[in-house]
């Protein structure tokens, strides 16, 4: 069984969908840590819808690909076009982060993923929630790259979200 991370982010109908995917992860894989849930200021989009975003983990002996496709086809039932702009508004996205330690690419995707040093809507979350863990590539645990991140203008803050009685 290999650890896996997923980044969870919504701008539209933002709790219904963050919920709808925590319990779609539920139903796949079973029991899940999850970190606050967070909003925050858009990056790169036009449209300024805020985003809740957040990170879950979870056991899985599924393939990369087995687990990339899960991603998509839970996005397609919450609404999300397969064809929309990059930088759009969206009900929900999930991409994969981390796969145990694997590194460079499986199944046609790049783990691990490169926003998790970029975005602090992703690092944040992620040092949160497996504090200890190092990243496959850049050797640091991802508290200590969070204590180091220079956030700049990527503003966020934790939000209070009810799900399966957590909050």
């Amino acid at each position: 069984m290999a650890r896996v991370s997923v980044s969870i982010g919504s701008n539209i109908d933002r709790e219904h969908h963050v919920r709808a995917c925590l319990d779609a992860l539920t139903a796949s894989f079973g029991e899940l840590l999850v970190s606050r849930v967070y909003e925050s200021e858009p990056v790169g989009f036009e449209d300024g819808r805020n985003f809740y975003n957040l990170v879950a983990a979870f056991e899985s002996d599924w393939s990369v690909g087995d687990l990339q496709a899960w991603c998509k086809r839970v996005e397609r039932v919450n609404g999300r076009h397969p064809g929309s702009p990059k930088f759009s508004p969206r009900t929900l996205d999930i991409d994969l982060l981390t796969v145990d330690d694997l590194v460079g690419e499986h199944d046609g995707v790049i783990l691990p993923r490169g926003e998790i040093l970029h975005h602090a809507f992703v690092l944040l979350p992620l040092a949160e929630l497996l504090p200890d863990t190092h990243h496959p590539v850049a050797g640091r645990s991802y508290a200590e790259l969070w204590a180091e991140f220079n956030a700049g203008d990527q503003r966020l803050w934790p939000v209070t979200l009810n799900w399966a009685s957590r909050r």
